[in-house]
């Protein structure tokens, strides 16, 4: 059996009331528990909130809100993978158990069932514990530098400013859409951010950070510019 457990606390500190915003005429948490249920490869699709207002319209797209998150559980530095632990142990005291989760973000309107799927293979395929999604960094993070206050830049990295940035290593970064995971994994708080992980590569196009207002704007013409040319 698997599951997907989207974590949905209440309260944002840059985006009010970030995970039920409209996003192209939908509250965002909409299209994660959407591409969820496309997927058709969960039994289960859960909210994982302290909130009733959120329960309330995850329960109207088709997503169960079994419990209400715990306020231990509910804090801007809590990690997400401490709220997979819980929602399983949660079902695990009622003896139901599910050999692989997935946590899907309730703010990734890109996200879609094919990438969702092709998760789930790179794990079976892999043989890993996780798959997570990823995507490169736009620039060489080489050749990075500080701003100091007195508007003074100092390099990160010496000796880097003068090199082409082809001929430097191409990095990832998470993108925070989902993470896939053997329950068992989860449950022992494995690291996700290892060698026992697969990548999900995600072109640069469909991986938004929405944090500011500047960003929801900026994904939100993206989104509309892909659904109008689809």
């Amino acid at each position: 059996m698997k599951i997907a457990i989207i974590p949905a606390r209440k309260g944002s500190k840059r985006i009010k009331n970030k995970n039920i915003k409209l996003f192209f005429g939908k509250p965002i948490i909409y299209w994660s528990i959407k591409a969820a249920k496309d997927s058709k490869l969960f039994d289960k699709i859960i909210v994982s909130t302290d909130c009733k207002i959120i329960a309330n319209i995850a329960n109207k797209f088709g997503a169960e809100t079994p419990f209400v998150r715990p306020k231990n559980l509910s804090g801007d530095i809590v990690n997400v993978d401490k709220v997979i632990k819980h929602a399983l142990l949660w079902y695990k005291k009622k003896d139901i158990f599910f050999d692989k989760a997935c946590c899907i973000y309730p703010t990734a309107p890109f996200l879609s069932k094919e990438i969702i799927r092709n998760g789930l293979k790179l794990i079976q395929d892999n043989k890993k514990l996780f798959s997570f999604t990823v995507t490169p960094f736009p620039h060489p993070i080489e050749r990075s530098f500080k701003i100091k206050k007195d508007g003074s830049i100092i390099p990160k990295f010496k000796n880097n400013e003068k090199k082409r940035s082809q001929f430097f290593e191409v990095l990832y970064h998470d993108i925070g859409q989902i993470y896939w995971g053997t329950s068992e994994a989860f449950l022992k708080e494995k690291n996700i951010f290892a060698k026992n992980s697969s990548a999900i590569y995600i072109p640069r196009h469909l991986a938004h950070d929405i944090n500011t207002i500047e960003e929801w704007k900026t994904a939100e013409l993206v989104f509309k510019a892909l659904k109008i040319n689809k």
